[in-house]
């Protein structure tokens, strides 16, 4: 497995143009998101039916794909797992009770659109292909590496 430090230079080779990093600070965070949105619309009753547990910020599809991912930035490191954990806990709270104001798939959908489009307008003015087209793994490189970013800011 690679480490942080590789995943980062990795990452850095397509993102050097400040307007395109500038966006990423922005579109990466709000495409998380709107995944976490996306998959805690994903209906529950099979996760409902195997589990004693009546919470649905626990109980949901988003959840499930967390623990997964946090497996791989645990392996990372201990801080890049504990980041990216209270971004995750952040993220799956503000969708919770943003779901009871809006419909969570549609917005996050909306979310999601907006925020590639952006991602790509970034990409096309840095000269670069996005990074997760030569490996998928970036999908999840990307909001560590905003987080670390910002966090050193």
């Amino acid at each position: 497995m690679r480490t942080a430090k590789q995943w980062f230079e990795d990452y850095a080779v397509s993102h050097k143009n400040q307007t395109n990093i500038n966006i990423h600070y922005i579109c990466v965070p709000l495409i998380f998101f709107s995944v976490v949105g996306l998959l805690m619309s994903i209906p529950t009753e099979f996760l409902n039916s195997i589990t004693p547990i009546d919470n649905p910020l626990i109980v949901n599809w988003a959840f499930i794909a967390a623990i997964f991912a946090l497996y791989f930035y645990f392996n990372l490191g201990f801080s890049y797992g504990l980041k990216m954990l209270a971004f995750m806990a952040l993220t799956l709270v503000i969708n919770y009770y943003l779901s009871e104001f809006v419909n969570l798939f549609y917005t996050s959908v909306f979310i999601f659109v907006i925020a590639w489009i952006g991602q790509f307008y970034g990409h096309k003015i840095e000269g670069k292909k996005p990074s997760f087209l030569k490996d998928l793994q970036f999908l999840l490189i990307g909001p560590l590496w905003v987080i670390e970013k910002l966090s050193h800011k």
